[in-house]
């Protein structure tokens, strides 16, 4: 639909208290999906499907329009929003009920898990003309029947894509068979996914389409930027990124809860300023990682796609996908959380040779060239945090009535040095750590030798008697040998992870000092063997790199190599992906496959991959998931 121009919200049509309530928010002029989907919508005349990038104010878009068309005389419920998550429910909220601040009687409500359902019924019957909702939480209410949804007149589909990639099919069906058949449906989107032209297909009647730019194209103010690197060095890439970005606000994201966790222990272990979001975390502690990255206590959030969803920060700098995700829409989604309210950012993907196919792809499906980029040298990261303290303490503010007491004292302690002494000894304070992990470190480029050891110092390589059958992964293992000999992980190399055995590197400085803390160290009862081995690393997981890396043989979209480069990304990574042939494949219990895994798997042992079919197709197990 083309719509002539418009500066300001008046113009678009929106009514006196509603303008009153945004102007106090701060909100000025629309931004061009507002422009284009408010006069739209408030002529009331239409199902719509609205495309926008994230981060370009859709909320506001269907919000508006939602508070000025709703009769809040009325108790009984009008429109209900439905999205993915509870952060994103939440933030919905927010904004509507700020929307409708000057209005009598407006009650938005919302309803999502991880909260008490008894509390969340009580304020709906208490008369809420916009319910915000999580589909899973709203038919846990419909089933109780506490709520009418008879009398609702819009509907409106937030992030309708991402609803099915997390399986709420089922449960958008009960809600929307819930409504009124004259309603009107509402959807809104960052991609143009073909489940979201099922939803059209299916939930709404000759829908007419607003959007801004191409369907599925990336932000023009956003950088891609690729660094290929062996699979084993992605964390060490990741340091090396976020030491070279010293004032880092950003976002990395992960493929599993597991992965999520484990990235974000071991830069806290590093002493980087980060925490982790996830599924598994309970609502309270959800809001208390949002509330310190929010107020920028934490650099680095660690995230899911899902628990990412509805995080509305606008001065994120930059985006890592540490794990490409598994649909390649996805990124989009990714990249939108950087560059927001019309500011610039960098979008950066950490890959292995193997995914360089992944970066084309994705290039098409968002219209945007990638450039790709050598992970810094240890030189040039000292070089930038030297300058990056410079500028630092030239830009502190000097707080002269309260450090005058104390000056001469210091001048008296200082008069013996000259001025270009006190710059060093200062600078130092801050500066030697840096100098000290790299002045031995290593090129990590995706194309140097397959036989180089851990960026920095000399290597030995190991044997420990712990492996897949103890119920260890590598994070695992790692936790276990730092926290054993209280090292951090840059003293650990390489880990080969066996079925009850592994082979893992150790700087030679920490050798003795790791051979001694476990000689009187045990794992569940049972006493750890460690030591020096003289057995060459295997020529084929040498070629290929980490096992957990490689995928399955077949993955849908480089699970291994297979033929099939579509957007089902496959198996990258064996806990969430891999096997012979299953597009979830052989992985670990908790993510498909196994013994009695939903997906299937191959032929592997019990452990990694187990008796589920070879095909594609759901087997006796655990629930079904999303069949990719």
């Amino acid at each position: 639909l083309n719509t002539l121009k418009l500066n300001t919200f008046e113009t678009l049509g929106i009514d006196g208290k509603i303008l009153s309530a945004i102007k106090d928010m701060g909100f000025e002029n629309p931004m061009p999906i507002q422009e284009k989907a408010i006069p739209e919508l408030l002529k009331n005349d239409s199902d719509y499907i609205c495309l926008a990038q994230t981060g370009t104010g859709k909320t506001a878009a269907f919000g508006l329009p939602l508070a000025q068309l709703i009769d809040f005389k009325s108790p009984k419920a009008q429109a209900i929003v439905l999205c993915p998550t509870r952060e994103l429910c939440m933030q919905i909220t927010g904004d509507i009920t700020n929307f409708t601040k000057n209005i009598q009687g407006a009650n938005i409500v919302a309803v999502y898990g991880g909260a008490s359902i008894e509390g969340q019924v009580n304020q709906i019957r208490r008369g809420a003309q916009i319910i915000v909702a999580t589909p899973g939480r709203m038919v846990d209410i419909i089933n109780r029947k506490k709520v009418d949804l008879s009398e609702i007149q819009w509907a409106v589909l937030d992030e309708a894509d991402e609803m099915l990639n997390m399986g709420f099919k089922e449960d958008l069906d009960v809600i929307l068979s819930k409504t009124s058949s004259a309603k009107h449906t509402w959807l809104f989107s960052a991609t143009m996914a073909q489940g979201v032209a099922d939803i059209a297909r299916n939930y709404m009647s000759n829908a007419k389409e607003i959007s801004v730019g191409k369907k599925n194209q990336g932000a023009d103010n956003i950088s891609h930027i690729y660094y290929v690197v062996h699979a084993r060095d992605k964390y060490l890439a990741l340091k090396r990124i976020a030491d070279n970005n010293p004032d880092i606000y950003g976002i990395i994201f992960c493929r599993t809860k597991i992965e999520t966790q484990t990235v974000a222990d071991h830069l806290i272990k590093d002493g980087y300023s980060a925490d982790c979001i996830h599924g598994d975390l309970s609502q309270a502690q959800r809001d208390s990682v949002m509330k310190k990255y929010r107020s920028k206590t934490i650099q680095m959030l660690v995230a899911t796609d899902v628990a990412a969803r509805g995080i509305d920060v606008d001065d994120v700098t930059h985006v890592i996908n540490y794990s490409l995700p598994d649909e390649a829409e996805n990124y989009t989604h990714r990249s939108g959380r950087t560059a927001r309210a019309g500011k610039s950012g960098v979008s950066i993907v950490i890959i292995n040779m193997k995914e360089i196919g992944k970066i084309r792809f994705i290039e098409r499906i968002i219209g945007k060239k990638f450039t790709e980029a050598k992970i810094p040298t240890g030189k040039e990261i000292c070089e930038k945090q030297l300058f990056s303290l410079i500028d630092k303490s030239i830009n502190t503010p000097i707080n002269e009535k309260e450090i005058e007491p104390y000056l001469p004292k210091i001048f008296g302690q200082l008069e013996h040095l000259s001025k270009e002494d006190i710059i060093k000894r200062l600078i130092s304070t801050e500066f030697n750590r840096f100098l000290e992990y790299y002045k031995n470190s290593n090129d990590l480029a995706g194309d140097r030798s397959h036989s180089a050891s851990h960026s920095g110092g000399n290597f030995k390589r190991m044997f420990i008697s712990l492996g897949r059958l103890d119920g260890v992964d590598k994070g695992q293992l790692l936790n276990i040998l730092c926290t054993g000999a209280d090292l951090t992980s840059t003293s650990i190399g390489r880990i080969d992870l066996m079925n009850s055995y592994s082979f893992f590197e150790v700087d030679n400085k920490d050798l003795e000092k790791l051979k001694a803390a476990f000689d009187q160290h045990d794992f569940k009862g049972r006493k750890i063997k460690i030591e020096e081995s003289e057995k060459p690393a295997d020529e084929k997981r040498e070629k290929y790199g980490d096992r957990d890396d490689r995928g399955g043989s077949r993955g849908g979209y480089g699970g291994g190599g297979g033929k099939r480069e579509f957007r089902k990304f496959g198996g990258a990574d064996r806990k969430s992906g891999g096997g012979d042939r299953g597009s979830y494949g052989g992985g670990e219990k908790r993510e498909g496959g196994g013994d009695k895994g939903s997906y299937g798997g191959g032929a592997g042992s019990r452990d990694a991959g187990g008796a589920g079919s070879r095909r594609d197709k759901f087997v006796k197990g655990s629930r079904p998931r999303k069949k990719f």
